[in-house]
């Protein structure tokens, strides 16, 4: 003899068993479209960042240093995420700007040191006859002041070499940027951890190209074109990857 169910018992489920239940902690799952179910967790690229944006860091495993996403002008530096490397066309504007500030300079620095030069020389002719009294000592003055001269000029060219290693060894090394970089909107970071270069590495970016410019200046423009024969992708020249920088746009 059977009985009906209690009030508000399943009929099909005679003896009140439970329907499974989500473990404990876990969000109940609710059906998607196409059947497949949702876990409340959002979704992630492959790639452990979410939507592939660049600039968010992913959910997944940290990225190495300096992976290139996909070639899309984007590299992972730890603790920044994904940045943007800077064009060549870029670049090269940027030294540029360098270029003619350098030239600004220079010609300052060579006009005045020619200038000076020119101010403390005198001639053997200005010492009349060396029947003169005193002709002797005029050659011996005028012969000084030529040496005077040639000192000076080339305490002024020094002076210009010391300024060019300044400017781009000091602002690259604790700034990141020289003013033609600035103006463009560049930075230079160490591709390990996004920092700035520092003394040593900004010393070893600027001295490969400053002597290869005593190959008649072939061989800075072999460094600095050097970044085209890259081929992993972050557009590092032979100077940057000695120093272990990359060149990225703010």
């Amino acid at each position: 003899m059977s009985y009906p169910p209690p009030p508000g018992q399943d009929p099909n489920n005679p003896y009140g068993q439970q329907p499974p239940q989500q473990p404990y902690g876990y969000p109940q799952q609710q059906p998607q479209a196409g059947g497949q179910p949702a876990y409340g967790y959002p979704q992630q690229s492959p790639y452990g960042q979410p939507g592939g944006i660049p600039g968010q860091q992913g959910y997944g495993y940290p990225q190495a240093p300096g992976t290139v996403q996909a070639n899309n002008g984007y590299i992972n530096i730890n603790y920044l995420g994904p940045v943007q490397l800077a064009t060549m066309g870029q670049r090269f504007l940027a030294r540029l700007i360098d270029g003619v500030i350098l030239g600004a300079a220079y010609t300052i620095v060579m006009l005045a040191g020619l200038g000076g030069a020119l101010g403390i020389t005198s001639t053997v002719d200005d010492c009349g006859s060396y029947m003169d009294p005193g002709y002797n000592d005029c050659v011996q003055e005028a012969n000084d002041k030529a040496m005077g001269a040639v000192g000076v000029f080339f305490m002024m060219v020094l002076a210009l070499m010391v300024f060019m290693l300044l400017y781009e060894w000091l602002m690259i090394s604790f700034k990141g940027a020289t003013v033609g970089k600035m103006a463009m909107g560049l930075r230079v970071i160490k591709e390990s951890d996004g920092q700035l270069p520092g003394a040593g590495a900004g010393f070893i970016r600027y001295i490969i190209p400053a002597v290869g410019a005593f190959v008649c200046y072939i061989g800075i423009l072999l460094v600095w074109l050097s970044p085209f024969f890259d081929n992993s992708g972050k557009l590092q020249g032979w100077h940057d990857r000695a120093a272990g920088t990359v060149v990225i746009k703010k």
